[in-house]
């Protein structure tokens, strides 16, 4: 069973910087499919960031540019580094894992287990 925890959320100004944290247990590949998401109250969850085979990496174009997404190249540990945040990024963020040898996607379908989220918050 893999179980995933998230860590690094919190209250940021705009314009600050966070990181977010995943760390994951039980029997994991390197070459995951791994992603990012982020659900707003009242919103879709989406898909921001993933990383997937030959550790190629796709993002939203809200976030291009400003965020960047890392594993640890034994799917043990996914990091989500933010820059430049702004109010519209608050959200809870939850990272996610799927199949192998996926290349990077955005949709939640491929995805099979997640975490329990982290909130972050930006203040204007």
């Amino acid at each position: 069973q893999v179980q995933l925890v998230e860590s690094g959320g919190g209250s940021v100004q705009a314009g600050g910087s966070l990181t977010l944290s995943c760390a994951v247990s039980g029997d994991t590949y390197s070459d995951y499919l791994m992603g990012w998401f982020r659900q707003a109250p009242g919103m879709k969850r989406e898909g921001i960031a993933a990383i997937g085979r030959d550790a190629k990496t796709t993002y939203a174009d809200s976030v291009k540019g400003r965020f960047t997404i890392s594993q640890d190249g034994a799917g043990k540990y996914l990091s989500l580094q933010m820059n430049n945040l702004k109010p519209e990024d608050t959200a809870m963020y939850y990272c996610a894992i799927g199949g192998r040898q996926w290349v990077p996607i955005l949709d939640a379908y491929p995805y099979n287990y997640w975490g329990q989220g982290t909130q972050v918050t930006v203040s204007s």
